[in-house]
């Protein structure tokens, strides 16, 4: 409870605590890629698609936490600037598979090292022992949430 008696203490919600985290580092990277002329959800579909060539609007969209709406529209820009190629028509089905061009691959280089230093710097301040650790907690976290959903709570 929090000290009103009503609610979380957000003080010490840990759910509170990650998202305050989750929205600096957000900041941080937005500031890091607009030299680059990039936010992140557009550094994000680029990263996805240089780690998973050919993934759909809809895959895209999940891994960047954005619409398939906003990420068609993403795509449709990436793709009218020369950073992505789809096929006139889809393979199989109604997906049009998208993949990085050279020109994608360059831009998606220099930011890049624009994210990974605001990585750095985020974990500058933790000994490795500390980051492996804080590393295990977040994926034993992220998994105890996703099975708790698969299970239907």
């Amino acid at each position: 409870m929090s000290q009103n008696g009503v609610g979380v203490d957000l003080d010490k919600s840990l759910g509170y605590l990650l998202k305050e985290a989750s929205s600096a580092l957000r900041v941080a990277m937005e500031e890091a890629l607009r030299p680059l002329r990039m936010s992140v959800t557009r550094y994000s579909c680029l990263e996805l698609l240089a780690q998973r060539p050919g993934l759909s609007n809809s895959e895209l969209a999940r891994g960047a936490f954005v619409t398939r709406q906003s990420m068609n529209v993403l795509l449709q820009t990436l793709e009218r600037e020369g950073y992505v190629t789809r096929p006139a028509e889809a393979p199989v089905g109604k997906a049009l598979p998208a993949r990085l061009t050279p020109r994608g691959r360059r831009s998606l280089e220099k930011a890049t090292v624009a994210v990974r230093a605001v990585e750095v710097g985020m974990l500058a301040g933790m000994t490795e022992t500390e980051q492996s650790s804080a590393f295990r907690i977040l994926r034993s976290m992220i998994h105890s949430l996703r099975d708790a959903n698969d299970d239907g709570a």
